[in-house]
């Protein structure tokens, strides 16, 4: 078994270390944004096949403390790179940083990529290429204040790409983002989902996989396959019967989409239709203030505008009462999760969230709103009332 350090939009690591167990893994530690942990092979290959919720999951090869750019060097040229891969393959460093004294990121990350070559050269007689834009290898450098930890990178392209989505629409959601959104409002395939701003789809696609049993690595390939330790037997057994699990949809969906924007039901449409999850999804164009809701309550997931901009926040404003009047009218029986950046949300639309969790979108920090609806909500308030979903 060796470490390994997998890393997750903030505010998903619970969730992470759940998946991490699944596919084998143990000594789980969770840290800010990531899950540190022991594994093999295998585990790497199912973590990177069927987590929904990682972004990627690195191979730890070394851990140094450090003064100076030099001690970095050294620590790299302490490894044995050919062990892992061949001269043939590309590579790229990438270095991340938290309080780190050393004043130029790019000046480190020219020395660990002259340690690799150098000992490349050292054994080889030649040394691998660089590759910036798509690297066969990838190496990761993480430095704190005082320590360096050196990385192979198992995933390659970002686990969030899944390997369907091409249309998006401006501040699309990250796929295992929205899945874990999902796994927080606690849904389950069978149970009625609808996004009433669906944008290009990204909460329906994560859905109608799992509808389908579709596991979210099984469309793409992964820079593990591309190392010295990589078992193809294994990895293609694996692969196998992750597709034979899937099914296709049957009966009526279960999972509504919604958009006001018609350029946006367009690249929800494209989206589903490429990954071939189409069936499974009642789509339409439609505006959540005046469209009935389908004819089973359910879940309801939602990435409202964020109103970054001033005159999108005084139409925010607005909206945020109309939409409050909505809810209480039309979805009784509901129980309605909205992640948004504006913690002016609740009190617009006159509701207590009954559960507020901390997420982060990107660098932006968000919260999940869980509003449970019941009936009796579209009574007038008295002067001063904030009603509860409770």
């Amino acid at each position: 078994m060796f470490k390994l350090f997998a890393t997750c939009p903030r505010g998903l690591e619970a969730l992470l270390a759940e998946d991490l167990t699944a596919a084998g893994a143990s000594d789980i530690r969770i840290v800010a944004s990531g899950v540190a942990c022991r594994g093999t092979w295998e585990t790497v290959y199912r973590t990177n096949l069927n987590s929904r919720i990682a972004t990627r999951l690195m191979l730890q090869l070394s851990f140094g403390k450090y003064l100076k750019e030099e001690d970095i060097y050294k620590q790299a040229s302490k490894i044995d790179w050919p062990r892992h891969f061949d001269v043939s393959r590309t590579i790229r460093v990438y270095v991340t940083a938290i309080k780190s004294p050393l004043k130029s990121l790019e000046f480190i990350t020219l020395r660990i990529k002259d340690a690799v070559c150098d000992v490349f050269r050292d054994q080889c007689g030649e040394r691998p290429s660089v590759d910036t834009r798509e690297p066969e290898v990838r190496i990761h450098a993480f430095l704190t204040a005082e320590d360096c930890t050196l990385y192979l990178d198992t995933t390659g392209a970002p686990l969030y790409q899944r390997g369907y989505r091409q249309k998006t629409v401006e501040a699309p959601l990250k796929e295992n983002l929205a899945a874990g959104i999902l796994r927080l409002a606690g849904w389950q395939p069978g149970t009625v989902l609808l996004d009433p701003m669906c944008g290009s789809g990204t909460f329906l696609l994560e859905a109608a996989q799992q509808v389908c049993n579709i596991a979210p690595g099984a469309r793409r390939s992964f820079a593990f396959e591309n190392l010295k330790g990589f078992d193809a037997q294994l990895w293609q057994r694996l692969k196998n019967a992750a597709v034979q699990g899937e099914r296709k949809p049957a009966g009526k969906p279960t999972l509504f989409g919604r958009d006001v924007s018609p350029s946006a039901y367009r690249s929800a449409l494209a989206n589903l239709d490429r990954a071939g999850l189409l069936p499974a999804v009642d789509l339409a164009v439609g505006d959540i203030l005046e469209t009935a809701p389908p004819p089973e309550a359910g879940l309801m997931v939602c990435n409202p505008p964020y109103g970054e901009r001033l005159e999108e926040l005084d139409n925010l404003l607005a909206f945020y009462p109309q939409l409050g009047t909505a809810l209480k009218q039309k979805y009784a029986g509901w129980t309605c999760y909205f992640l948004t950046a504006d913690p002016a949300l609740p009190k617009g639309v006159g509701l207590k969230p009954g559960k507020k969790t901390p997420l982060y979108n990107g660098a932006l920090e968000c919260r999940l709103y869980q509003f449970k609806m019941v009936a009796g909500f579209n009574r007038r308030k008295k002067p001063g009332e904030e009603e509860s979903g409770e």
